[in-house]
């Protein structure tokens, strides 16, 4: 293998002494470059005595002189770890190779809990090391053959007094961070990239679920050209506004306002005048793309005088001479000629993308401007990790204003080569389930709240063709994930993502398939939002101390990678409190274990300090419906809000659908009931506010700010 083909990062942080050097996985290849990398050193291999390994790396490893064993059964690793001390004298390194291992693509640790825990009870200095393959998780429209078949990243040496297996996943994950993050691909423009997706895949095709009208993605491209033109002649602007649900009309859209070197802004039609209002101001947009009937059908939406207005229906027709031309253009022409005709070179991965604003659920929306490398290193992290079969769909019904409606149901289908089956509306769930039925979708993407729809009226049978349900945007009741799989006969798996990091940064997926002598890494816990996505670093911060602590400690998350932003729009001020050197402070509080999976503990917002005490909401309330047998599989029933209190700083109300006239009773029953659970005092609820529905939002996400206006209101 050529040295072009390899590429290694941060040698300088080899250290001289002697080191235990623990890489995530090991490859053939790797091995190799390992013994290059340590030349003039003794190196001693370790292996874990169970373990299976491919057979030209054990050939590989009978030719060495020095070679040890472990066993993770060990009940005293430290006296092991006395054992293998010597192996370092004189500046040696004792390597270990992980055996035969079933992962899901890109994942950087290929090392089973068990066999990690020893490894960091041996009592010597460790030296994670990501090895990273580009060429097994590149998108379908890069060049393959010009990527790196191997990246090698080292982290920086764990003290032996520090080593276990946080601070060992930490070490990788930042290894292996800055070996995704140098990808080639993130300097491209998006605009380029969805060209190359609509050119390679010109069968595929979008499903409109609102007319059953069908468009492949060869007839879209010419479209969404033409289209671009236009927007070009009507607008000065850089900023597009698009108010549209997801469909044809949707992504046409999107396409042609990047196709014109501008940005789109979707806006979120469901939301409040005033917040809608704010976020035109803050963008700055002059023209509106959408359609006559969804203007008349969403009345409430301040629209701006129709000469602002980009109708999509009475456009087109108008355009029809140059959507044959670029039809022409586009099958004779190679993506990097057209490309370059239509001028989307001319921007780069650190130019803005897309603008987004947050749901606005605690607050004012904010604008988060996204780069074309957030998006297109997103859409990598994710369809990477998915790794879809040819053949695949997608069931698009998530808002595009929403982050990941945005990113999922468009760019990575148009990228990848998936079908796009749309509609309107996530909530019509007895026409989705047609639709899953008549197309055979393989991937829903829902919030819980959405899911419950599916619970009613819906025959399982409609939804046997799924092979991979996930949910977002709020925490999955284990009691609705455990009637929908008891039901349908899949598990939904949650995931976890936020505006800001384009956005997902974690997911829980199927485990994969056993191969004969290969241990399995899994790939989903219950409980947990699943583990990292390639290329993502994370830290863990002490609230209280704003220290950092082992990342399996529970703290505010930090993340850092080439999907987080890069500041909110025209705010210097708030993107300093959540910026620093690259990382981002989610506001969510978490921690992480053995088996790098990340478990939210809810958010810094949704924690109550009660006499010096941090009290999570979201634990109370899932406390809440255990104790009054709260099923959550139709609608949530519960809310927390946490409100100042004079003696204690703050206290815990409850707002119920459930709550009967005898409210002072009730609380006093429900707090005997919590108690006998195990709830601290402190967490029980001081008041309960009756209300007809618990405020949510679009998205399916909780209205905090909604249900704070209530707390005011009654309390």
């Amino acid at each position: 293998m050529s040295s072009a083909a390899i590429q290694i990062l941060h040698k300088e942080r080899i250290p001289g002494n002697g080191v235990l050097v623990i890489p995530g996985r090991l490859p053939f290849e790797a091995l190799l470059q390992f013994e290059k990398l340590f030349a003039g050193r003794p190196i001693t291999w370790l292996i874990e005595e169970k373990a299976q390994h491919d057979p030209s790396v054990l050939a590989h490893l009978e030719k060495s002189d020095s070679g040890a064993m472990f066993s993770a059964d060990d009940a005293a690793p430290e006296a092991a770890g006395q054992q293998l001390k010597p192996f370092l004298d004189q500046n040696g390194v004792l390597i270990f190779v992980p055996g035969r291992a079933a992962a899901r693509n890109a994942t950087p640790c290929h090392i089973p809990a068990s066999h990690l825990k020893a490894l960091t009870s041996f009592g010597l200095p460790v030296l994670p090391v990501a090895v990273d393959l580009p060429r097994e998780s590149s998108l379908s429209t890069e060049r393959r053959g010009s990527l790196p078949a191997v990246v090698i990243s080292f982290a920086k040496t764990v003290p032996a007094a520090e080593a276990s297996p946080a601070a060992f996943h930490k070490g990788l994950l930042n290894a292996a961070e800055t070996a995704y993050s140098a990808r080639p691909l993130f300097k491209n423009s998006l605009a380029m990239v969805l060209l190359e997706g609509l050119k390679k895949h010109g069968r595929n095709r979008i499903l409109d679920g609102s007319d059953d009208s069908e468009l492949p993605y060869s007839k879209i491209l010419p479209v969404a050209i033409a289209l671009s033109k236009h927007i070009r002649e009507e607008t000065d602007q850089p900023r597009v506004a698009i108010v549209l649900p997801p469909g044809k009309a949707g992504l046409i859209a999107n396409l042609a306002v990047l196709f014109a070197g501008k940005t789109p802004v979707n806006l979120n039609f469901t939301a409040g005048p005033e917040a809608v209002r704010s976020c035109i101001r803050q963008s700055g947009v002059d023209r509106f793309i959408t359609a006559d009937p969804f203007v008349r059908k969403v009345s409430s939406f301040p629209w701006p005088p129709n000469r602002d207005l980009i109708l999509v229906e009475r456009v087109l027709p108008g355009l029809k001479k140059q959507i044959i031309t670029w039809g022409i253009l586009s099958k004779l022409l190679p993506a990097a000629a057209l490309g370059t005709l239509l001028g989307l070179r001319k921007r780069s991965g650190d130019d803005e993308a897309l603008l987004l604003f947050t749901s606005g659920s605690s607050g004012e929306p904010k604008g988060v401007p996204l780069t074309h490398r957030n998006v297109l290193g997103n859409v990598t992290q994710f369809a990477t990790r998915l790794d879809l079969h040819t053949g695949s769909s997608v069931l698009g019904c998530l808002p595009l204003f929403h982050s990941f409606g945005c990113t999922v149901t468009l760019w990575f289908p148009v990228i990848e080569g998936i079908d796009l089956v749309t509609y309107p509306s996530p909530l019509e769930t007895k026409r989705l389930a047609e639709l899953i039925a008549l197309h055979q979708i393989t991937l829903l993407l829902a919030t819980p709240t959405f899911l419950r729809g599916y619970m009613k009226r819906i025959d399982p049978a409609q939804l046997s063709s799924l092979k991979l349900v996930v949910t977002g945007a709020e925490k999955l009741p284990q009691n609705l994930a455990n009637a929908f799989e008891e039901k349908f006969g899949i598990r939904p798996q949650e995931g976890y993502g936020l505006t800001e990091t384009s956005p997902a940064t974690n997911v829980n997926l199927p485990d994969p398939e056993p191969e004969s002598g290969a241990t399995v890494i899994p790939s989903s816990r219950n409980g947990s939002v699943g583990q990292l996505l390639p290329g993502l670093a994370l830290k863990i911060i002490d609230p209280a101390t704003e220290q950092e602590v082992p990342i399996d400690r529970q703290g505010i998350i930090w993340f850092k990678g080439c999907n987080v932003f890069t500041g909110y729009l025209n705010d210097p001020k708030r993107t300093a409190d959540v910026l620093q050197d690259g990382w981002f402070r989610t506001g969510d509080v978490g921690r992480i274990d053995d088996d790098g999976f990340l478990y939210i503990e809810g958010r810094i917002s949704r924690f109550s300090k009660i006499a010096g005490e941090m009290v999570p909401h979201e634990t109370v309330e899932a406390a809440v419906n255990k104790a009054l047998g709260l099923d959550q599989e139709t609608e949530r029933r519960i809310a927390i809000v946490g409100v100042p209190d004079e003696q204690k700083g703050e206290a815990i109300v409850l707002l119920s659908t459930i709550a009967g006239p005898a409210l002072e009773q009730e609380c006093i029953d429900l707090r005997y009931k919590l108690l006998d659970e195990g709830l601290p005092s402190l967490w029980c609820p001081k008041l309960i506010i009756p209300v007809a529905e618990i405020p949510v939002l679009a998205s399916g996400k909780l209205d905090i700010k909604g249900c704070e206006a209530v707390v005011k209101r009654d309390v």
